[in-house]
């Protein structure tokens, strides 16, 4: 049989492409050039299968974990996974950055009560106390009571130097010259002690306190004062004209919450209006006997900025020197919100009333 040559091959011809009908449909779904480029970019990446490096990728942006499982896992990864931190860990970090917050210049608190044996000196301490432990910077409290103030005694081994002692120091230009006449605690909080013979501290006046004050804010970037019971002693007026923030401190019980409300009808009516609407109300809780908080906060949360409720914590109770680290988890960590709560006014320049 006549062999037959085999066929050639049928040419590859192009087949048309015919561009879609976008017509009245085009304004609904076209897509930009960018996405679709990025689009094509993420499927092609998509292709290839995830390895180890790319899941830590993925997550080495996130803080390490510092406790935990999620800090084993980070560890035995040798770094390389990373589950992030817990929400209680999270919640640390955040309290601890508003802590940290940088001052501008100097800010200075006052703590105040009309009342006597509130809690008031134990709170100016625990406030210190907790700023100084946790910040760089340098923090003191001024024992500004005419009445035998007991503020150096909550420190370990006070200084028998007086505020006094300071104002009449030959010289106050370098630190270590005023260091001379205040207490370190162990928390870094340094204590600059009141006169101990009452007939003497009764002559602290107010041109005395603005001295002192002119002295310490060229050293320390937070000044704590506690104040006397009586709101109307010289100096006073003086702490109040000199305070970005007023700490205000009551009982849960029914005297001391009036006493605190007295207080601020007060301040509003003579002159510092400002001063009570960025008070932080502290309410310290002096036995183990529960408080509505909620019902605190909402009677003083109308007037003020912030309340506090400290709890009952038998180092504080005993009235002797205080140290942070024997407080309980719960009464160290409402100092920590307490101390939050203030240095949410450290970027307001000058204060938020001033």
């Amino acid at each position: 049989m006549p062999t037959v040559p085999n066929e050639p091959p049928e040419p590859d011809i192009p087949v048309a492409v015919r561009e879609p009908d976008r017509g009245a449909r085009e304004d609904r779904f076209a897509v930009p050039d960018a996405f679709t480029s990025s689009a094509r970019q993420r499927t092609n990446v998509d292709r290839r299968p995830l390895t180890v490096g790319d899941i830590a990728g993925l997550v080495a942006e996130r803080p390490r974990p510092g406790r935990g499982w999620r800090a084993a896992v980070h560890r035995a990864s040798g770094g390389r996974l990373n589950p992030g931190e817990s929400t209680a860990e999270r919640d640390e970090r955040e309290l601890l950055e508003r802590i940290r917050r940088p001052v501008i210049g100097d800010y200075r608190v006052a703590v105040l009560s009309v009342k006597g044996g509130v809690g008031k000196t134990s709170t100016t301490v625990g406030l210190g106390a907790t700023f100084a432990s946790l910040r760089g910077d340098r923090v003191i409290a001024i024992d500004a009571n005419p009445d035998f103030g007991t503020l150096a005694h909550r420190v370990p081994e006070p200084n028998p130097a007086t505020v006094r002692d300071l104002l009449r120091a030959p010289s106050t230009d370098r630190y270590a010259e005023v260091r001379s006449y205040t207490t370190q605690a162990p928390s870094r909080l340094e204590v600059l002690g009141s006169e101990r013979d009452p007939s003497i501290s009764e002559a602290f006046s107010a041109i005395d306190y603005d001295r002192t004050l002119d002295i310490l804010r060229r050293h320390y970037n937070i000044l704590l004062t506690d104040c006397g019971t009586g709101i109307v002693h010289g100096a006073v007026g003086s702490i109040l004209a000199q305070a970005n923030c007023l700490v205000l401190v009551a009982t849960p019980a029914l005297d001391g919450a009036r006493s605190a409300w007295a207080t601020l009808d007060w301040l509003s009516a003579h002159g510092w209006a400002d001063l009570v609407s960025s008070t932080v109300v502290v309410v310290n809780q002096l036995t183990d006997v529960g408080v509505d908080a909620e019902s605190l906060r909402d009677l003083f949360g109308q007037r003020c900025r912030a309340v506090q409720v400290i709890p009952h914590d038998p180092h504080v109770a005993r009235g002797a020197d205080i140290d942070i680290e024997l407080l309980k988890p719960a009464t160290r960590l409402a100092y920590r919100e307490l101390a939050a709560m203030i240095a949410d006014d450290f970027a307001q320049p000058g204060g938020r009333h001033r």
